[in-house]
Parts: C-alpha cells; sequence; structure tokens
C-alpha cells in the first residue's frame, strides 16, 4: 500500500447529525469546501431525511440507514456528475439533514377578533386561540419551495406564516361549521379536527403534514360575557320571591354582625330596610302576572244583531250601531239581541239615551 493510499484512508469522512435545539427543522453539513472523500461513512437517523444537493439540483435524498458513499450507493450522483473516474477522488456536494419528527406545542391566535354570524348571537367577535403540530412530509418540495440555500433553518422562519395560514382559513372554517357559539367548548375536540381536516391542503403546498390542531379557547367579546354572566345569574336565582326573601334574610345578618350593629340608628335602618323589602315583596307577589296590553273598552265589546227585512244581520259593533241609528236604519222600535238576553228587544229599550231627542210623532188630522 502506498503512502497515498494509507493517507487516504485515515481521512474518510463520517457525516451524520444530531440535533439537541428541538427546534432545527434542517441542517446543512458543514464540510470544508463541500468536499466530500470517497467512501465516506453517512448516517441517516430515524426521523431523519439526508438530501444530496450538487451544483444547486438535488441529486438524491436517502432516508434512516448508513451509508458507504460510493459510485454502487449513488448512481443518481454519478449520473450527473459524469465521473468516469468513479469517486476516486474527493467529489463536492452538499449534505442537507432534515428533521422529519413531529414538531408540537406550536402556538397559533387571533390578533384581532373574527367576525362570524351565529344563529343566537347574529353576529359577534370572536378570539381563539391553540397549539398545532406539524412534520415534514415532502423533503424535496420543502427544500425547494421554503428552504432554498438556508444553512440552518429552524421552525421560527416559517412559523408565522404557518400561523397567518391557519387565521386565514380560521373563519371561514368556523362560518361552515355553523356550530352555536355556546356550544363549541363542548365541541373543541371535534372542531379541532374538523379544522384540520379542511387546512391541512394548504400546508401540502409547503411539503408539511398539518397533523393536529387543538382549540384551547374561544371566547367572547367582555361585553357579551358581561351579559352572559347576568343572564346566567337570573337563572340561578330561580323563583324571584323566594331569591327576594333570601336577599333580605342575608341583609339582616349581615347588619346584626356588623361593628356597632346595635346602635338605634342601625336597627333603624334595619326596619327600614325589612319594610321596603316587604313592600318590594307584596308588589312583586300581586303582580306576577301583569297585563301587556290594555284590555278592550266595554263599548267595544258589545255587539248586537239587528233585524232588518225581518233579517238577523251583524253581529255589529257600537260603533256601526251609532252609524246606523244616524242613518234612520234603526229606529226606536227596531229589534235588537246581544248575549245574555232571552228575546230580541226594541232600540229604546236598550239604547235610550241614542232616542231621547227623537220627536214624538205627529197627532193624526
Amino acid at each position: 500500500m502506498g503512502l497515498f493510499d494509507w493517507l487516504s484512508g485515515q481521512f474518510i469522512d463520517v457525516i451524520e447529525w444530531t440535533d439537541d435545539s428541538h427546534d432545527t427543522m434542517v441542517y446543512r453539513f458543514n464540510r470544508e469546501d463541500n468536499e466530500i472523500k470517497y467512501g465516506a461513512k453517512l448516517t441517516v437517523r430515524e426521523s431523519q431525511v439526508a438530501i444530496f444537493v450538487n451544483e444547486g439540483v438535488i441529486a438524491d435524498i436517502l432516508g434512516p440507514g448508513i451509508y458507504e458513499l460510493e459510485t454502487n450507493n449513488l448512481p443518481i450522483i454519478t449520473t450527473l456528475q459524469h465521473w468516469d473516474h468513479g469517486f476516486n477522488s474527493p467529489f463536492k456536494a452538499e449534505v442537507y439533514f432534515l428533521n422529519t419528527k413531529r414538531f408540537t406545542d406550536l402556538k397559533w391566535g387571533t390578533k384581532n377578533p373574527i367576525t362570524v354570524r351565529d344563529p343566537e348571537f347574529m353576529m359577534v367577535r370572536l378570539r381563539a386561540f391553540g397549539t398545532y403540530e406539524i412534520r415534514i412530509s415532502d423533503p424535496r418540495r420543502f427544500m425547494t419551495e421554503i428552504v432554498g440555500t438556508d444553512g440552518h433553518f429552524t421552525i421560527d422562519e416559517i412559523d408565522n406564516q404557518l400561523t397567518n395560514l391557519i387565521l386565514s382559513k380560521f373563519a371561514t372554517v368556523l362560518g361552515e361549521s355553523k356550530t352555536p357559539i355556546l356550544d363549541l367548548a363542548s365541541n373543541y375536540e371535534q372542531f379541532g379536527n374538523y379544522i384540520t381536516q379542511k387546512i391541512s391542503p394548504d400546508f401540502e403546498e409547503y411539503g408539511l403534514e398539518l397533523t393536529k390542531i387543538l382549540v384551547e379557547n374561544i371566547s367572547l367579546p367582555a361585553e357579551v360575557e358581561k351579559a352572559l354572566d347576568r343572564r346566567t345569574s337570573r337563572a340561578i336565582t330561580g323563583d324571584l320571591d323566594e331569591n327576594l326573601k333570601y336577599q333580605m334574610g342575608e341583609a339582616m345578618a349581615n347588619a346584626s354582625t356588623t361593628q356597632g350593629g346595635s346602635s338605634l340608628g342601625d336597627m333603624m335602618s334595619m326596619g327600614a330596610g325589612v319594610a321596603l323589602g316587604k313592600e318590594m315583596f307584596d308588589n312583586f307577589s300581586n303582580n306576577k302576572t301583569p297585563h301587556s296590553t290594555p284590555p278592550k273598552l266595554p263599548s267595544e265589546s258589545i255587539t248586537y244583531h239587528v233585524a232588518i227585512d225581518n233579517q238577523s244581520q251583524g253581529p255589529f259593533a257600537m260603533k256601526k250601531i251609532e252609524e246606523l241609528i244616524q242613518e234612520g236604519t234603526i229606529t226606536k222600535e227596531t229589534l235588537l239581541w246581544r248575549e245574555g238576553l232571552e228575546q230580541w228587544q226594541p232600540a229604546k229599550a236598550l239604547l235610550p239615551e241614542y232616542f231621547k231627542s227623537t220627536p214624538p210623532p205627529l197627532p193624526s188630522s
């Protein structure tokens, strides 16, 4: 063995990458002048992919395993380089390691409220936040579309873009789900799965797989939450009379335990409070079912049937009866009937006030 052969054997490269950063997606192996010696050992671990790039072109993609870089193992590079010497001398190429593990606990959240339609609240503004998980599914596409020549690509460099992508689709997906706002809290898991299915195709364009989206909270504006709290409080109090009695009892107990509560002024204040509470209680008890609209006037509720040409017509309200009296259709002898009467009676008996000014018949000649 010659000296040159011995030196070549001593300088066989070992190409590998062990990551302890937990946020690196792509790492370019550092090699001076990018020279890789013939017979170098390449170690690709589980959750890794190695990509050879020669003169800006992806030459080969290798999965987990140990490779000895020779002609038989890298036929694609051999074809690109047209090397007749068969790797007998160092060759130049860049080796990128891609981390294909799942990147978890990535945060997403709305920067501004999103206005959506709701079947109960009509239109409402929502804020939402949670986490999502991704991993590299298409190394070639991820290298060409996202990484380029970046030698140390971390999740932070693409996190903002992915978050914006989620938020741009979130309002649309929320509207398509047609889930009422008050039912979302009990369906966060199903809603997260639904969002994942809807948004995943957009991540695939980057060579990424959106494995999961977790919805941690969807919140209403503070004003709406306060209104809901008041509505819930009213529902919890139950019967208003019983709640009023309870509050009166609490007020009396607090007054008796207050410092100086035995003084005459405190006792008078407590007595006034009890009297006021009793008055409020009586008012509520006597007006549990108030009329929302006033009842009809008595005159409007009375109707009459009128005997005209020996035929019963009507019933007519008093306004119509007055018109018929003024027209002369109804005279004091015209027979009328209303509910509650056993027999028809003349108009002068039922409505005497309308015939007082009627002159008597002229005496016969």
